[in-house]
């Protein structure tokens, strides 16, 4: 790939997140709606710091559905909330130890469909 641009078929994307949600259904994970899982992944890998007003600027959602999301990745331990110190009003989110887990067992299971597709 080097110099060129990486342009999978659209065909082929479709399979392999097929091929991934489908593997995920029987791990025994928490069982993510997209929104959720999309608010999961930009907290992980777009760098801090991230407020609710913040996700939902950035993600095109009302505060009250990143508000939802949050509460139930909160429920598995896969991202926290935490008053920011300078900020009272303000509330962080954070990442979790459980949740850099759950992503990277995510990422692996990823890369292995991709490589028997």
């Amino acid at each position: 790939m080097s110099g060129t641009a990486f342009s999978p078929a659209p065909d082929k994307m479709l399979a392999l997140w097929h091929g991934v949600m489908a593997a995920a259904l029987g791990g025994g994970q928490p069982d993510l709606t997209a929104r959720q899982f999309a608010l999961l992944l930009h907290v992980y890998l777009t760098p801090p710091p991230h407020t609710v007003r913040g996700l939902a600027a950035e993600l095109n959602m009302s505060k009250p559905a990143v508000t939802r999301a949050l509460d139930r990745l909160g429920r598995h331990d896969l991202a926290r909330r935490k008053r920011d110190h300078q900020d009272k009003r303000s509330v962080l989110i954070q990442r979790t130890v459980k949740g850099s887990v759950f992503l990277r067992e995510f990422g692996d299971l990823a890369a292995k469909v991709a490589v028997e597709l």
